[in-house]
């Protein structure tokens, strides 16, 4: 199940930004509710009002969103289930496409083989990076720690 993830990203310019903290803070102010869906309103053209109902998860979502947008952070939703090229993934980690090679032939990262091209699923992805993360963040905090026995300031 391939799914395409190369929509272009552009970063939002200042007026997206202002519009984002403002819609962010009204939306957050709504989400503390039980019910499963919300209706809001948006307007046309013509402003005119129109009432839709939206899942309070995609809410949630949205509110995510307007957070990245607001530190000026280019957005790009995908699927958990979709699958990516290298590159993609390579990008995503932040590292290049030879060194995400690297990982995924010594086993580090899981992928599978369509044709000839190698694809990493998102989800896996991401438990990699989390883990590294984390990893990364203890390895810091050990740093910290040595540091100061050392009397290093």
């Amino acid at each position: 199940m391939n799914t395409p993830t190369h929509t272009q990203v552009t970063l939002p310019v200042e007026r997206e930004v202002q519009a984002a903290v403002v819609g962010q803070r009204a939306l957050a102010a709504y989400l503390a509710t039980r019910f499963e869906t919300q209706r809001i309103q948006i307007f046309d053209d013509h402003n005119q009002a129109h009432q839709v109902e939206l899942p309070t998860s995609a809410l949630r979502l949205l509110v995510d969103i307007l957070a990245e947008l607001a530190d000026g952070n280019a957005v790009k939703v995908v699927p958990v289930h979709a699958e990516l090229t290298t590159q993609e993934a390579a990008d995503l980690l932040n590292v290049s496409r030879p060194h995400l090679v690297k990982l995924l032939e010594e086993g580090f990262l899981a992928f599978h083989r369509t044709g000839k091209h190698r694809r990493v699923r998102f989800i896996d992805l991401m438990q990699f990076k989390d883990a590294r993360d984390k990893a990364s963040e203890q390895a810091m905090a050990e740093l910290a720690i040595q540091a100061q026995e050392l009397g290093y300031e």
